[in-house]
């Protein structure tokens, strides 16, 4: 897949959508452990909003849909998952601008915009147990969108032995070892959502 279009952006936001309600249930279990036990209803409310608000407002280009897209998670995503994830599409968009299609490169750049934005935002790096972990790896790999999932996933379980130094979990000190982060959790699902529709894409010719 070389090009990327606002079609594209809603099928990956899509089966985000999708994945997080099959998941939700793991998701909140893993942040029962070292959170709130509401990570997983929510992510998969924020983004069924988000499948709303795409089919309801049907952006044009790969850009508006990723900040509508953003925007919606901001409002409607309580803790900090909203205002994360939110940046996260939110400044890929804005770095996309207008442009109906852009190339696999400029889209892999303006993810990893996104993903500086959130690093910046939370104060966090990899190693410290979050998203960033899941989602550095992945951004690093694009525009391998298979090679991005596989790098998200194991960020993801890297997560379970380290001790968190940001958010909720890491009031918790050496017990916040020995599960997975939530968070990063989601984010290998946000991934892995966007390889299984650039692969559709692909194979659509």
């Amino acid at each position: 897949m070389t090009r990327v279009d606002a079609a594209l952006v809603r099928r990956w936001l899509t089966e985000t959508e999708e994945a997080l309600a099959r998941e939700a249930g793991r998701l909140t279990e893993l942040d029962s452990a070292i959170g709130d036990a509401d990570h997983g209803s929510n992510m998969r409310r924020g983004f069924a909003a988000v499948r709303a608000a795409l089919e309801r407002e049907e952006p044009a280009s790969p850009g508006r849909a990723l900040v509508l897209a953003g925007r919606t998670l901001v409002g409607t995503v309580g803790g900090a998952s909203g205002p994360l994830f939110g940046t996260l599409l939110r400044r890929a968009g804005k770095v996309l601008g207008e442009a109906e299609q852009v190339s696999a490169e400029e889209f892999a750049a303006a993810l990893r915009e996104g993903v500086s934005a959130v690093a910046r935002l939370g104060g966090a790096a990899a190693g410290d147990k979050t998203m960033v972990d899941a989602l550095e790896p992945a951004a690093a790999a694009l525009p391998d969108f298979a090679a991005a999932q596989r790098a998200a996933e194991e960020g993801a379980a890297a997560t379970v032995p380290l001790r968190a130094r940001k958010g909720r979990a890491s009031y918790l000190g050496e017990r916040s070892a020995g599960h997975e982060d939530p968070g990063a959790a989601s984010a290998a699902l946000l991934v892995a959502a966007l390889a299984r529709a650039a692969e559709q894409e692909a194979s659509r010719g």
